[in-house]
């Protein structure tokens, strides 16, 4: 691999800078969007009559869809361009939330659900691509980490944003509402579906893709390349010794953190006065999505202690995770969990970005979504199955104990990734 340029702000050229600052707008924008129901999804759907079984099952919708139509549409984004097919899941995202807020049928919630999910992933991959692929045109051979971090720490401050205003909105006009017959949590929905409109807007005017044929027959085409496309792109992580470690790698993390970032709530709840446990419990997961916006702009900086070598950086995060975890499981006051929480989500933000700069240093252009792709369905599949066997040991133990069960998949995590080291290092002076 060729040496890359250590990344400056101020030495990029204009167009470069204009570029991430483009992205971050629009990550920042589209992350808010969906961060306005982040907060209220679970109580909307108690208000709509919906029980804890329904409300699993409506998820599970979310999760077949994504897990389904994840990689074909990868590949379709590698075919027909990036924008159109993003553009396209924003208008997935706005049928979603125009199905939710039309009913209380189960039925229909889960067709809002599998729409949700056919927007996730359209979304997978694609613009991520174009902000690489573009990037790397404007800043040649300039590490490209430093400004993925950026746009992460925009993506996670939008979530926040979107969190904090989504938990508000319901109880500042939910008097209006109810007295317009709706929910008082359709108000959040209803700000959603107004910025999502914003979202298509911008993404209409400020992101500019080389057009890519349009017609009818270039569209069949590319479906019917999506096949062909996603065997490349498997046999490319299997032939290539990096990627397959770093996909085993993300699919262990997920493994260990995802029950975590799950299940906190019900865990931190009864360390709460009953009277104000929900408001505490959604001021904590504004503070997560701060806290990983933080952790991902201390990546470049943690990035430069280990001489920009991104998979010792993602080792040491994990290794960081594994203790962390360990210590969030043996809190038993609501200040001790609050305070090693958001130590934890730190080190989760730092994590992102430099295991997506060793995955667009792997891959071509042409295959750049569709690995994206295939990573987030990888680790979709470690998160789903995380959660699984957390869930039943949490059943025949604790969740404590849980925790600390998956803290062992952290370090295999580790372990893999030392072995990335290894490779990279190899192939850097092969």
């Amino acid at each position: 691999m060729a040496t890359e340029i250590e990344f400056s702000l101020a030495a990029l050229t204009g167009p470069a800078r204009r570029h991430i600052r483009v992205f971050q707008t629009h990550q920042f924008l589209d992350r808010f969007a969906m961060g306005l129901t982040v907060a209220v999804v679970a109580l909307a759907l108690t208000d709509r009559g919906m029980d804890l079984f329904q409300i699993s099952l409506l998820f599970g919708v979310y999760s077949l869809t994504t897990m389904a139509t994840e990689l074909p549409f990868g590949g379709l984004a590698d075919g027909i361009g990036r924008k159109p097919v993003f553009l396209t899941a924003v208008v997935a995202s706005l049928i979603s939330l125009a199905l939710f807020l039309s009913t209380s049928d189960f039925y229909v919630l889960a067709l809002s659900f599998a729409f949700i999910g056919f927007g996730r992933a359209l979304r997978s991959g694609t613009l991520d691509a174009w902000f690489v692929e573009t990037f790397k045109a404007a800043a040649p051979d300039v590490d490209v980490q430093p400004a993925l971090a950026k746009a992460q720490w925009a993506n996670a401050v939008g979530l926040a944003f979107g969190a904090v205003l989504g938990g508000l909105l319901p109880d500042i006009f939910g008097t209006v509402a109810n007295g317009l017959g709706f929910s008082i949590y359709d108000v959040s929905y209803a700000a959603s579906f107004g910025v999502m409109l914003g979202v298509f807007v911008f993404t209409m005017f400020a992101i500019v893709e080389k057009p890519r044929p349009a017609t009818a027959n270039a569209l069949r085409h590319g479906f019917a390349n999506v096949p062909s496309v996603i065997k490349d792109a498997g046999l490319l992580a299997l032939k290539h010794p990096a990627l397959s470690l770093l996909l085993a790698s993300l699919a262990f993390f997920l493994m260990a953190t995802n029950p975590v970032e799950v299940i906190w709530p019900t865990h931190a709840k009864p360390m709460l006065d009953e009277a104000y446990a929900n408001t505490v419990i959604g001021v904590v997961t504004a503070i997560y999505f701060f806290s990983i916006a933080f952790g991902a702009s201390l990546s470049p900086h943690i990035s430069r202690i280990f001489k920009r070598r991104h998979a010792m950086t993602l080792a040491a995060t994990f290794a960081c995770l594994a203790s962390i975890q360990i210590a969030l499981a043996l809190q038993g006051s609501i200040t001790g969990f609050v305070t090693v929480f958001v130590l934890y989500s730190v080190i989760l933000g730092v994590s992102e970005t430099p295991a997506s700069s060793i995955l667009h240093r792997c891959v071509e252009d042409r295959q750049r979504s569709t690995m994206l792709s295939l990573r987030s369905l990888i680790q979709q599949l470690g998160a789903a199955l995380g959660l699984v066997l957390a869930g039943a040991v949490a059943e025949i133990y604790s969740t404590p104990i849980a925790w600390i069960f998956g803290a062992v998949f952290l370090l295999i995590a580790v372990i893999l990734t030392l072995v990335l080291v290894k490779r990279l290092a190899g192939e850097a002076n092969g």
